[in-house]
């Protein structure tokens, strides 16, 4: 996982980010295109104001939210003249590897023919050293490799530590283990890891060891570095957050003939994107390869969607399921072998908060009774020990891994630390500003309300459901990647000091 990696109270800022600041990703229409950066196409973006008054668009990198990381900036109505197309071009071409990946799988060949004790590694430069490149290396740390780091290319490599831009963390064994026995059992023999490199490892170790039923697998990472690993039908250069394949229509060949379920082989998709990514894209990516896995099945699929399962935050549960209403969140604790906070078996605020989001069948995801999951009947899923059935909501309602507490005047569960505010007329922290200085009084971008949020706003609701019928009846076909929630949720709130901390600003 490449991640932009906070700690859990800044992440939960982010659902809240388009309120706050009012800035909102616009999907372009198919056959319109973006400009470039190093990082593949831009996104677009617009200021949205209160009251629902729309600034001016503009284009800015997709993978990094620091402009030190990319600087890129484009006003969309700006005119780009010929020299200044041709300065960008130069500058995203020397940005870009400086080995091929057919140039890095010649040099794989040559390093494994090696003698043991000549099988160098540059932990500096984080390469692959042949005979007549280490006296170049010879100033730099280098260490001999074995075999087994060869099979295990995530341990070898420096994890990535900018934590605006790429910060990297891995999949503990337990969780990867648990994914790849929990999709085996599920009859899938293609994997498809989006930004999930310890699952690829597992599979590939697996297969060595010839006693499980073998599987397939194609790493998909922005991360260049395991181009030093993996040949061309195991790993492409990708960016996920505008589905941009670095390797162009020779990796979009790659691509289309793993998700082609040739001999039975079902095929399905892993995702673990970075944290600090906006939900839209990503969720906008992930309908494109669902869209191309369709293209490529039999017409008795009808409307199916590719099997996804996509591992993030339980707080951007609301957002996910805006964009993607077929998906359900799994109780399932997700953590991480390099991340101080993100472990199982803590609890409260102090276990992980990376749940499984997937439109497979809940009930088909079998979760370890060992570790503290069991069945509810009611729900049709598996829960966590803590997350009791509430009667009154009917629903296993904890999503933070607390027991949570059936509140009867606002008519449903919320977390324990929670108390009903009659000034309010809602539960919240016993501490959080109420009343006028409350954080309603900040009201609705959309359409300046100050009963409701942007989130949850009708007009903003009824707004999308009339571009998703436009667009619909211009493409003929469904699109995945914008459906409104079927129920708005409240938004979660930040703690008392960050939320007189804006106000205290918003006065100025």
């Amino acid at each position: 996982m490449s991640t932009t990696v906070r700690n859990i109270k800044e992440m939960e800022m982010t659902e809240t980010h388009d309120d706050t600041f009012g800035i909102e990703v616009i999907l372009l229409p198919e056959g319109q295109t973006a400009p470039c950066c190093p990082h593949g196409p831009t996104l677009l973006f617009q200021k949205v104001g209160r009251g629902g008054e729309k600034g001016r668009r503009f284009y800015a990198c997709s993978a990094c939210r620091d402009r030190k990381d990319c600087n890129f900036f484009q006003w969309e109505d700006d005119k780009v003249s010929e020299a200044r197309l041709l300065a960008r071009e130069a500058e995203n071409q020397s940005r870009r590897p400086v080995i091929s990946h057919e140039e890095n799988c010649n040099r794989f060949r040559k390093f494994v023919s090696l003698p043991a004790d000549e099988k160098i590694f540059c932990q500096d430069c984080q390469v692959l050293l042949l005979p007549g490149e280490r006296e170049a290396h010879s100033p730099h740390k280098r260490v001999i490799v074995t075999a087994a780091q060869l099979r295990r290319p995530s341990v070898l490599l420096r994890p990535l530590d900018n934590k605006k831009s790429n910060a990297q963390y891995l999949f503990t064994d337990r969780s990867s283990h648990f994914l790849l026995d929990t999709l085996a059992a599920l009859g899938y023999r293609k994997v498809l890891c989006v930004g999930a490199p310890r699952l690829q490892e597992l599979i590939k170790l697996r297969n060595l060891e010839q006693q499980h039923e073998p599987m397939k697998s194609l790493l998909l990472d922005i991360d260049f570095r395991y181009a030093q690993f993996y040949g061309r039908d195991e790993f492409c250069h990708y960016n996920m957050f505008n589905h941009h394949l670095f390797g162009g229509e020779a990796s979009s060949a790659v691509l289309r003939s793993f998700l082609a379920e040739a001999d039975g082989e079902k095929a399905v998709m892993v995702a673990d994107p970075p944290f600090g990514g906006l939900v839209k894209p990503l969720a906008n990516s992930f309908c494109l390869v669902s869209q191309t896995w369709k293209k490529l099945q039999s017409s008795e699929n009808g409307d199916a969607e590719m099997p996804t399962l996509w591992i993030f935050p339980y707080f951007f549960e609301p957002r996910i399921l805006e964009c993607l209403p077929s998906f359900t969140m799994l109780d399932y604790q997700v953590d991480y072998d390099n991340h101080p906070l993100y472990k199982h078996g803590k609890t409260g605020r102090k276990q992980s908060p990376v749940r499984l989001f997937t439109n497979v069948c809940p009930r088909d995801v079998v979760l370890p009774k060992q570790e503290g999951y069991r069945f509810c009947s009611v729900c049709q899923r598996y829960v966590w020990s803590l997350n009791k059935h509430c009667a009154k909501c009917n629903i296993c309602p904890s999503k933070d891994g607390r027991e949570w507490k059936h509140c009867s005047t606002c008519e449903k569960c919320v977390k324990p630390s929670w108390k009903h505010c009659q000034a309010c007329g809602r539960c919240a922290l016993p501490d959080h500003p109420c009343g006028e200085g409350g954080q309603m009084k900040q009201g609705c971008f959309s359409c300046g309300s100050l009963q409701h949020k942007r989130k949850s706003c009708p007009v903003r609701v009824a707004q999308t459901k009339s571009s998703n019928r436009s667009n619909n009846a211009k493409s003929g076909g469904k699109d995945l990647s914008h459906h409104p929630v079927n129920k708005p949720k409240s938004k979660r709130k930040s703690g008392a000091a960050r939320r007189a901390k804006k106000l205290a600003a918003q006065s100025v």
